[in-house]
């Protein structure tokens, strides 16, 4: 089954408002989609019973409890390093929040967060000290923007 078969423009509506407030009521997204509560209920059951919706989560600002730098490390990894052995080279690092593996150069870009500069040079170290790596590039994050979906 295609992942958006079955996925009409209620239920976009429904997932935008979703995305917008995780905590949003039934009651208040059937109003702003003109139904009533019990239908809304149902797609949105429906919804995740499709895989559409995954869970929900809570948005935190993270230099509130400490971890004020953020930053991307590019990875190089030697040439017969396989993807399952790049992810995992980096995800028992706490520090590291996301992992993306790339097709060419590099071939990881990893998220950390860290609570200082001298923090950020102890969790380079660590990941650079994980046997295949073999260079790094770090990129400190000024500021960011994210586009709502």
């Amino acid at each position: 089954m295609n992942d958006s078969e079955g996925v009409d423009g209620i239920d976009r509506a429904i997932l935008e408002l979703l995305i917008q407030d995780g905590r949003r009521t039934v009651t208040d997204i059937a109003q702003r989609v003109n139904m009533s509560p019990s239908p809304v209920k149902r797609r949105i059951d429906r919804l995740e019973r499709l895989g559409v919706i995954v869970g929900y989560t809570t948005v935190v600002d993270h230099s509130r409890l400490g971890a004020t730098f953020e930053a991307f490390t590019e990875l190089r990894f030697t040439g017969d390093t396989d993807v399952e052995s790049i992810t995992a080279a980096v995800t028992a690092v706490p520090e590291v929040v996301e992992v993306f593996t790339t097709a060419g150069d590099p071939d990881a870009l990893v998220r950390v967060r860290v609570g200082s500069v001298q923090h950020l040079r102890q969790v380079i170290d660590q990941i650079r000290r994980g046997g295949s790596v073999i260079g790094t590039k770090t990129l400190m994050v000024l500021g960011t923007w994210r586009r709502s979906p």
